[in-house]
């Protein structure tokens, strides 16, 4: 049976000529949402109210150009033929790798220019982070891209996934793997466990370096169904080979901080 479905509109709404698309209607949203959880857990932490909201002015466009910059890199072949489409980030292309890689510098600067503990800003901002990626892994639905390989209608029905889902899974006659979805619900599921290690009181930076394991694993295993990932050579994809690197860091230097970094602050000091 031939199977044809309408793909639900990329763009949100019109302004005039300019058509604001999803993708970034939905990553401003996590962002946001984001912002608010961490400005709310600075205040209880003995942070300005406006601490993050300074950050997040520069972190956020920095974070997006890194992204941005990271993906065109490893797509020079193609975006060096078609330089035009370079500033199109509305139809996909932020690798989270390169934000992240901008978002960190930038809370570096940030921290050290204001007097701040980077490590502080890095474990309230850790479950407001992994919020908004798992927000924004929604945009990619909208725009039909980050899916996996191919699969069954029957398949994505024993998955209980709403009709809407299932239907947008539906690219060029073939259905394919959420694994927007499938991220989305880790990263979910993350920013849970961070919040619940609060309370745990670890040491000033474990919370941000559990962000950095958690996110990694789940990233590892789910860019293994993907079929756009960006290729280090024929056999090895970047973001597997990164977020390993990652995961031996993060732990790495836990471990270091642990025994060898001397005293160091709780999560829940001021």
């Amino acid at each position: 049976m031939n199977e044809t479905f309408e793909p639900l509109n990329p763009i949100a709404f019109q302004l005039g000529p300019i058509a604001v698309h999803w993708y970034g209607v939905i990553i401003g949203v996590g962002a946001l949402l984001g912002l608010w959880m961490a400005v709310r857990e600075g205040e209880r932490r003995g942070l300005h109210k406006d601490t993050f909201v300074d950050l997040i002015l520069f972190a956020i466009p920095i974070a997006i150009l890194c992204a941005r910059a990271y993906y065109v890199l490893f797509k020079w072949d193609y975006y060096s033929e078609h330089p035009d489409q370079i500033i199109q980030i509305w139809n996909g292309g932020l690798a989270i790798h390169g934000g992240l890689i901008g978002a960190i510098l930038t809370g570096i600067i940030f921290a050290k220019k204001k007097g701040l503990s980077f490590w502080k800003l890095a474990d309230i901002a850790a479950p407001s982070i992994l919020l908004g990626q798992a927000i924004g892994r929604w945009g990619n639905f909208m725009n039909q891209e980050a899916h996996g390989g191919s699969v069954s209608r029957q398949f994505l029905e024993n998955l209980h996934l709403p009709d809407f889902i299932i239907n947008q899974m539906y690219v060029n006659g073939q259905y394919y793997h959420p694994t927007f979805l499938y991220e989305s619900l880790w990263s979910l599921t993350g920013v849970l466990i961070l919040i619940l290690l609060r309370k745990a009181n670890l040491k000033r930076g474990e919370l941000f370096l559990t962000y950095v394991i958690w996110y990694s694993i789940g990233r590892y295993y789910i860019e293994g169904l993907r079929t756009d990932s960006l290729m280090l050579t024929d056999t090895l994809r970047i973001a597997q080979v990164i977020s390993i690197v990652l995961i031996v860091c993060a732990v790495g230097v836990m471990l270091f901080r642990r025994f060898k970094g001397g005293e160091i602050k709780r999560y829940q000091e001021m």
